[in-house]
């Protein structure tokens, strides 16, 4: 049995002051793992998203979010976001206003009182209730507005920019809590933090002067015969750390994208355990790495393939 799309976008386009924003954008996302949006500044990720919220209307073209247009009754509920520069009043404690906006999707008062309890729990803000937003760390009232946009379990939340300017630490934080709550709710973060979106989507759809693409980051790997690891190095002599990487067997390739950085392109046809004669060989040099992974990074797969 075929299942209808949670977004369908057919050629939507949205203009300001005659200059395209989106031009004629095309895609269809299933429900599941969290989706990436990424794209340089301009790009229209923002419109985008806001499109998909209802809050702008498109030029032209057509969308649907679970069959339905953007910012229709029936989606009540059903789709939240959390805009990037959000930000909630200083003169109400964050209990009194998660409560309002629980209201607002039609619960009472002790309902909406219990919700804001069980969102705040959620992102480990349940002790904070009475605080006002004027108290809070900027991680903290990232957490917070996160737990705004989980009232009411929504099927589809659209992240923009959700762990900008956040520490190690709140940045983990709300991996975890994205992480916790997938895929039973989908998510779409918009974000430049392409480390982060490597670890949590498998999807990406990458917005450059208005024209959108989509990848699946394992399908084009899994799909060829031969296979990537990108090491991360200490300060190292990189000539020779190439012509010793090329002599291990099954090495086909051995760039050097950045200083101190290689992409290593083997067959593990021919060595299946290709990333212990690679460490062997650095080990054996006395060259030290900061990082060792399977496949290429995100940035060198949207911006540098090909």
């Amino acid at each position: 049995m075929s299942h209808s799309p949670m977004i369908h976008c057919h050629d939507l386009s949205h203009f300001y002051a005659g200059k395209a924003a989106l031009n004629k954008v095309n895609f269809e996302l299933a429900a599941g793992e969290p989706i990436g949006l990424v794209g340089p500044n301009g790009a229209g990720k923002t419109t985008l998203l806001s499109i998909l919220c209802g809050f702008v209307r498109p030029t032209s073209g057509t969308v649907r979010l679970f069959g339905q247009a953007p910012g229709t009754s029936a989606l009540n509920g059903k789709v939240s976001a959390l805009p990037q520069d959000a930000k909630l009043d200083p003169s109400f404690n964050i209990g009194d206003q998660l409560t309002f906006y629980a209201r607002l999707q039609g619960l009472n008062t002790r309902q909406a009182q219990h919700e804001s309890m069980r969102v705040l729990d959620a992102v480990a803000l349940k002790d904070s209730i009475k605080e006002k937003p004027d108290t809070l760390s900027h991680g903290m009232a990232k957490r917070v507005a996160i737990a705004q946009a989980l009232i009411g379990n929504p099927e589809l939340i659209l992240l923009d920019e959700p762990t900008a300017g956040l520490d190690p630490v709140n940045t983990r934080n709300i991996r975890s809590i994205i992480t916790e709550l997938s895929p039973a709710t989908t998510f779409i973060i918009s974000s430049h933090d392409l480390s982060e979106l490597g670890r949590l989507c498998q999807q990406i759809l990458l917005l450059d002067n208005g024209n959108m693409s989509s990848m699946q980051l394992n399908a084009s790997e899994q799909n060829s015969p031969t296979r990537f690891i990108t090491l991360q190095m200490e300060s190292c002599p990189t000539t020779e750390v190439i012509a010793q990487l090329k002599q291990v067997a099954g090495v086909l390739l051995v760039s050097n994208p950045q200083k101190n950085e290689f992409i290593v392109e083997y067959n593990p046809a021919i060595e299946p355990k290709i990333d212990i004669k690679i460490l062997t060989c650095l080990m054996d040099n006395n060259w030290h790495y900061r990082q060792f992974s399977q496949g290429k990074t995100l940035e060198e797969k949207l911006f540098f393939e090909g």
